[in-house]
């Protein structure tokens, strides 16, 4: 039982060891970013079949160990294994292993091969509908093709679906998700390549690059004007790659669309005159498109632009908005504190007496900011220790006060100054510390001198 356990572990660690490697490998691994996969969750084992013997479990250990090598090597290994056991139950896992491999490799014919097989125990995988759909692409033929925009668009559909992203890493996560729906629609633009149908390939690039603007998009939507035709409005979009800001794009993608649009300008105008004012006209306009778009994102996290408490808004638990500007002229107790912060389970109690402390005082208000990544999982966490649910989520007043360690306690005077700072939890003296604290700020000292006398 314990070699089980040992070779479970020992391939989970794989596919851990596989997806860390894989930004590195991968410049579209940002697709783990924009949406909350499933890829790295232990497959269960079939009790319909048979356990694995022992001679099963260490050939296993074996191949694990000697496949860390290099992701060469565990392809190897892992298919001679599933040659010599084809029924093991290892076999979703060591499929798992197998694509990631496949991925980091470049390797189209396995990653349809194995993520195939990934994506019939797990619909909704985002790595597999990804990269398969892309790879089926890549081999060509029609029926290839057919599967790539089944898959391209079981995934657009998972990104639709999602809801909208809050708080300070919103647009980031909104950016990686138009930018991997942008890549779907050019997954099914070249599909439809293939298939002959030149006018949805156009449509579906034109909404790939309108999504996200980027030199890709904007270099597949010129490719499908070419083949309509339109080579007029293909130089715009060539001129809109070459131009376009995309820390994604290479040096070598920069100068092929440069000599492209060269060969292309030449040949309808006989010279290069006027190539230079339609490269400037072009930066113009992806110029306002980005900056639209920059706007766009910005919105998503009204505190991006935040320097000071006052002007954050943060959200509540309930969803509703509490701007911090509303609170001026008040003492502001702000306890950072997280669900998976044990000496925060300790605190919260003495914490509620000092609330008690001052019920009467409208001046003192004390905010409980939850610091959790996942926000998800507060609610239920409160409902099972039964603490009250009025609390907020911090939206990235961590940033704006330094705050390195959870629990810390800050209080802020009536002028919105740092006037006491809390690190940890001191639980023998923390109630009238915390008290001491909140009647100094009330009392309008100047803080500075005791703030660093007080700090531990």
């Amino acid at each position: 039982m314990r070699l089980g356990l040992a070779v479970v572990a020992l391939l989970a660690a794989g596919a851990a060891m596989l997806a860390q490697q894989a930004p590195a490998a991968d410049p579209d691994a940002g697709i783990e970013l924009a949406i909350p996969a499933q890829q790295n969750q232990q497959t269960p084992p079939n009790p319909s079949k048979p356990q694995p013997t022992v001679e099963e479990q260490t050939a296993m250990m074996h191949a694990v160990t000697e496949g860390a090598n290099s992701t060469v090597d565990l392809v190897r290994v892992f298919e001679e294994f599933l040659k010599k056991y084809p029924d093991t139950n290892y076999r979703p896992d060591i499929e798992l292993n197998l694509l990631r491999a496949s991925i980091e490799n470049r390797d189209d014919a396995r990653i349809v091969q194995y993520g195939e097989s990934v994506l019939k125990r797990s619909p909704d995988e985002v790595i597999a509908l990804d990269k398969v759909s892309m790879s089926l692409v890549a081999l060509g033929g029609e029926e290839n093709a057919q599967k790539a925009i089944k898959y391209a668009r079981t995934l657009e559909d998972l990104i639709d679906g999602l809801p909208a992203p809050e708080g300070e890493t919103a647009p980031q996560i909104q950016e990686e998700r138009d930018r991997a729906e942008s890549r779907t629609m050019l997954t099914q633009a070249r599909a439809r390549v293939i298939l002959g149908d030149k006018d949805e390939s156009r449509r579906l690039a034109e909404r790939a690059y309108t999504l996200y603007p980027s030199e890709e998009t904007a270099r597949v939507l010129a490719e499908s004007l070419i083949r309509l035709g339109r080579d007029d409005e293909a130089l715009k979009r060539l001129a809109e790659a070459f131009e376009v800001p995309d820390i994604h794009a290479s040096d070598a993608d920069r100068l092929t669309d440069r000599l492209r649009l060269g060969e292309m300008w030449k040949k309808a105008h006989g010279s290069d005159q006027g190539l230079g004012d339609e490269i400037l006209a072009a930066y113009d306009r992806v110029s306002s498109a980005v900056e639209l778009r920059r706007k766009k994102l910005t919105a998503l996290d009204p505190n991006g632009a935040a320097k000071s408490v006052a002007d954050f808004t943060i959200t509540g638990l309930d969803g509703k908005k509490l701007q911090m500007s509303s609170l001026q002229g008040k003492v502001l107790v702000l306890d950072f504190w997280a669900t998976w912060c044990e000496p925060c389970r300790g605190q919260h109690p003495i914490y509620e007496e000092v609330m008690k402390h001052y019920a009467s005082r409208k001046d003192v208000v004390f905010l409980p900011l939850d610091a959790d990544d996942d926000r998800s999982v507060v609610e239920p966490f409160l409902e099972s220790q039964m603490w009250d649910k009025h609390v907020y989520f911090e939206d990235g007043l961590q940033r704006v006060l330094g705050v390195s360690q959870i629990p810390t306690t800050i209080v802020l005077d009536q002028k919105g100054m740092v006037s006491s700072r809390m690190n940890g939890f001191a639980p023998d003296r923390f109630k009238d510390d915390l008290i001491e604290r909140i009647d100094f700020a009330l009392s309008g000292d100047k803080p500075a001198a005791a703030q660093d006398a007080q700090k531990r």
